[in-house]
């Protein structure tokens, strides 16, 4: 039985990222230092040929899946967009110090003020990541790329990876990604797939 190759990448680096804030839902453009960082990795090592791309709505997405793939019409995917953090949003950790919510937050108590739970976000994304592979095998394409976020894709991979790995195990730094190998049967039978190469790949 064929296989469905679905590659994931974490957009490259935006504004305010080194800045230490938190970006969730703040919808901010690629910084020109992403930008360049991104082209020199897709003119050095290339990025995967795929039938269809699909993307988170934010700008940091959409402007990576323009850079990565110019000739193709990425999907928006609305719900693959980063969490929200709430009142938490553009603030740093130095800012929020003092914040009581913001220790518990930390400390896995309580969702940001105004903002999404983990368990929120989680089945948010996962619902989504389904309906992506749900349509692929109906609609016969075979290969397609996600271009998504760094948190998204962390849950992605803890949730259906194989080998089986935490959130925080599966990082992913800017401009890269894994991929994946998805088995039918191994996907309908136990909702998991093979994780077997990193992206970029060796030149």
């Amino acid at each position: 039985m064929r296989t469905y190759i679905i590659h994931l990448i974490r957009h490259a680096k935006s504004e305010k990222y080194d800045e230490g804030r938190y970006i969730g839902h703040t919808d901010v453009s690629l910084s020109q230092t992403g930008k360049e960082e991104l082209i020199r990795i897709r003119d050095e090592y290339g990025y995967p040929e795929v039938e269809s791309v699909f993307t988170s709505p934010l700008k940091r997405c959409t402007e990576t899946a323009a850079l990565i793939y110019p000739e193709k019409s990425a999907i928006v995917i609305e719900d693959l967009s980063e969490m929200n953090f709430g009142e938490f949003e553009g603030k740093t950790a130095e800012e929020l110090k003092s914040n009581e919510a913001f220790a518990g937050w930390l400390e896995g108590k309580n969702a940001p003020p105004f903002g999404e739970t983990s368990k929120a976000f989680g089945s948010r994304i996962c619902s989504s990541f389904e309906k992506i592979v749900n349509g692929m095998m109906k609609s016969g394409v075979f290969s397609a790329s996600v271009i998504t976020h760094g948190g998204v894709i962390g849950v992605i991979l803890a949730a259906y990876g194989l080998p089986q790995a935490s959130v925080h195990e599966w990082f992913t730094p800017d401009c890269c990604g894994y991929t994946l190998r998805v088995d039918p049967a191994l996907w309908m039978r136990n909702k998991k797939f093979e994780v077997f190469k990193v992206i970029p790949g060796e030149k």
